[in-house]
Order: structure tokens, then C-alpha cells, then sequence
């Protein structure tokens, strides 16, 4: 792979997560109104991102998979960024998903600009909570970083490839991580995989490859719980910055003065 420098200036990219939203605006998740919690996420990203590259929605966009929802999030969204790229997640409908887009090329696989490729991965398994990648998806990403091998490479997909340190949320990872592991590693140009679903923060390394998970737009789970736990952490989105050189710069960002009405005792939903 070439070395450039880190001179020219870096791809701005923003992650949105697990949204939620519901067959109609105004829809509640756990007393939260996600289209209002979006909304407030959103104005956040415009106020602080002047410029965006590329906008990333990894899953669970609505809570129900529902044709509604995903036109909702697409007119909230559509001008954010000059490139967006959609995943599905276990709460997510692909078929639905689209046919709700029709020929936009959000569900695109990949996306290469600059000297990165961005690459999306389907983890959502048909009625399974947790993650699962099919062969399909495991050949489609070798396709792709066999295409690109002088980009650095971005992966992203709902579910998250290792544990976060929450017991009944790393029963949901994805089932079959190893095996993207294996392919990962004969390829030295990936630098991130990037995941949602875990509805929280989360950075760490394996092998020099950096493991990110973001905060959701609606509600968020505590860290480090062993059981069915919200936390009190506002509403969130994810910035990267990706260097030419393959450095990435990544925060995290949330919203304040939302009025947070969450049910805080729940269990589960």
C-alpha cells in the first residue's frame, strides 16, 4: 500500500444509529419519542458538522421495519450529507427498507472516496435479535477489499463483533465474529470495524484494529450491566475523521436540554 501524507484534508463522516422509529411520527419507546429524540440529534449534527462526507445509518432505523418509518428517516435525513449509506439492523425490514428507496443508492455495498472504502455488511439475521453474517456478506467484503487494495477500509454493520462488557447485550454480537476476523486479518488495509445496536460508546483495539460502537439517537443502555438496563446518557451521534494516511479521529457527541422522559425502571422492550 502507498503512504501518503496526512496533508489533505480528512473525510468528515457522521454515524446515526438505532432510531427507532415507529409506523407513525410521534411513535414511543419506552415513554421516548424517537422522532422527537431524532430530531434533536439531528439539529445537533447540523449545528456542529458544517460539512459531511458521508453519513452513515447503521440499523434499526425503525422499530418495526415499517415503509413509514424509513421514508421519515430518509426526508430527515437526506441532505445531511453528500453520501449516505444505510444497513439494516434486527429491528429493520431489508426487503422493506428497499422498496422504500427504490433506486437511491443508500443501500449501496460499499462506497470509495478518497483514499478510503467504506464498506457495509448485513449482521441481521430474519427473526434472531442477534447477529449473524452469511456467507454471502463474508464473500462480498472479500470482493471488495480484493477491488480496493490501496484504500484504507472502514466496516460497518449493526450488530458489534466483540464484547462491550454487557452480559445480556454480548449474547446478541454477532455469532459468527471469527470467521470476519479471519478475513480481516489477511487484509491489513482495514483499519475500524463500526457497529450500533449496543446503544452506547465503545473504542478498543484487536490485532491494530480498531472496534467502535456509538450511542443511539433515542435510548440508551447502561455500560457494564449484566441485565436489561437504560442509562440517563442523552441521545448521541458518532464523528469520524478519516485521514489520507489511514488515521481516524472519532468522538462522540450528544445532545442537552432534551427533555429526557425515558422510563428508567424498564426491564426490557
Amino acid at each position: 500500500m502507498s503512504k501518503p501524507t496526512d496533508q489533505q484534508l480528512p473525510l468528515r463522516v457522521v454515524q446515526i444509529t438505532d432510531c427507532h422509529l415507529g409506523k407513525v411520527a410521534g411513535s414511543r419507546l419506552l415513554n421516548l419519542d424517537t422522532d422527537q429524540s431524532l430530531a434533536a440529534v439531528i439539529e445537533l449534527v447540523r449545528a456542529q458538522q458544517p460539512r459531511i462526507d458521508v453519513l452513515l445509518a447503521t440499523g434499526d432505523l425503525s422499530d418495526q421495519g415499517s415503509t413509514a418509518a424509513y421514508r421519515r428517516f430518509l426526508s430527515a435525513t437526506r441532505d445531511l450529507a453528500e453520501h449516505t449509506r444505510w444497513l439494516p439492523g434486527n429491528h429493520d425490514d431489508p426487503t422493506v427498507m428497499r422498496a422504500a428507496l427504490g433506486a437511491d443508492s443508500r443501500m449501496q455495498r460499499n462506497l470509495v472516496l478518497g483514499n478510503w472504502q467504506i464498506v457495509m455488511l448485513d449482521s441481521s439475521a430474519r427473526g434472531e435479535v442477534g447477529g449473524y453474517l452469511a456467507a454471502e456478506e463474508l464473500d462480498a467484503l472479500k470482493l471488495c477489499l480484493d477491488a480496493h487494495p490501496e484504500h484504507f477500509v472502514l466496516i460497518c454493520l449493526h450488530h458489534q463483533v466483540e464484547p462491550v462488557g454487557c452480559a445480556w447485550l454480548d449474547r446478541q454480537q454477532v455469532a459468527n465474529s471469527e470467521q470476519l476476523w479471519d478475513v480481516i486479518k489477511n487484509y491489513p488495509q482495514v483499519r475500524s470495524v463500526v457497529s450500533g445496536h449496543v446503544h452506547q460508546r465503545f473504542d478498543d483495539l484487536r490485532h491494530d484494529v480498531r472496534v467502535i460502537t456509538s450511542p443511539s439517537t433515542c435510548v440508551q443502555f447502561a455500560p457494564n450491566s449484566d441485565d436489561f438496563k437504560v442509562d440517563n446518557e442523552m441521545p448521541g451521534y458518532r464523528w469520524f475523521e478519516l485521514h489520507a494516511n489511514g488515521r481516524i479521529c472519532t468522538g462522540v457527541e450528544r445532545v442537552s436540554g432534551f427533555d429526557y422522559e425515558i422510563d428508567l425502571t424498564a426491564t426490557g422492550y
